[in-house]
């Protein structure tokens, strides 16, 4: 990752100059180029060297259904993966209110979100242990067959679209039932525990993420996640 291009990336989305796809990654691209193109026309706009281009809507990055975010109060959202293949089965669909498949292919949960609003209902998504009120459930359909330590991800690894799709579906649910992104309010199951103080069984999803294996823990999963969310805010 290029440092001065993720610090060029962050300035152009302060001042309102959309890199919808992965927002401040480090990685120049086309996205970046035409950003900056935009800044600097805006620029010489300013100086008088030519007329002011008119402004263009920021690329919606809206993904999950609408009729899918029903109203509720909801305080938190709670990221997974499922610990099996990279479709959604039905036993997944019956524990989480939204799936991510391996090509970023959106899955509806069984569970309304309206079910989870505190206090939890009858047939509510039971995705975390001791914290599912108030907290809206989503999965990677991912996993299966991994272990932690040494590091294997098994025949179905997490992918990068998976996480693309994941940081899009948070930044929707955040603007939805108006969620802070905070590390106690969007998080991974692994970090449950020691943001929360709600003891968990050993769940390290995610500590690691297949795709790029620099990340590494916990809080380094979920930073890497809140900050490419709130790009897409």
């Amino acid at each position: 990752m290029n440092t001065t291009v993720q610090s060029l990336q962050r300035r152009l989305l302060a001042l309102g100059f959309p890199l919808p796809k992965y927002g401040a990654d480090g990685d120049p691209g086309g996205e970046t180029l035409a950003a900056m193109n935009a800044a600097l026309d805006e620029i010489e706009a300013l100086r008088g060297d030519k007329p002011p281009s008119t402004p263009q809507p920021a690329p919606s990055t809206s993904i999950v259904p609408a009729d899918w975010m029903p109203q509720a109060k909801m305080e938190r959202i709670i990221c997974h993966w499922t610990a099996g293949a990279h479709q959604a089965s039905e036993f997944d669909r019956g524990h989480y209110h939204i799936l991510i498949e391996a090509d970023g292919k959106l899955v509806r949960g069984i569970p309304s979100i309206k079910l989870n609003e505190a206090p939890a209902k009858k047939g509510y998504a039971a995705h975390t242990l001791n914290c599912n009120s108030g907290s809206i459930g989503v999965s990677l359909c991912c996993m299966g067959g991994s272990t932690e330590a040494p590091f294997d991800p098994g025949n179905y690894p997490m992918t990068r679209e998976q996480f693309d799709a994941l940081t899009s579906v948070v930044a929707d649910l955040c603007r939805r039932y108006s969620i802070p992104i905070k590390d106690t309010t969007v998080l991974s199951h692994a970090e449950v525990q020691n943001n929360l103080g709600i003891q968990q069984r050993g769940k390290w999803d995610f500590t690691r993420l297949a795709f790029d294996p620099s990340v590494k823990g916990a809080k380094a999963c979920g930073d890497k996640l809140r900050a490419e969310a709130k790009a897409k805010l």
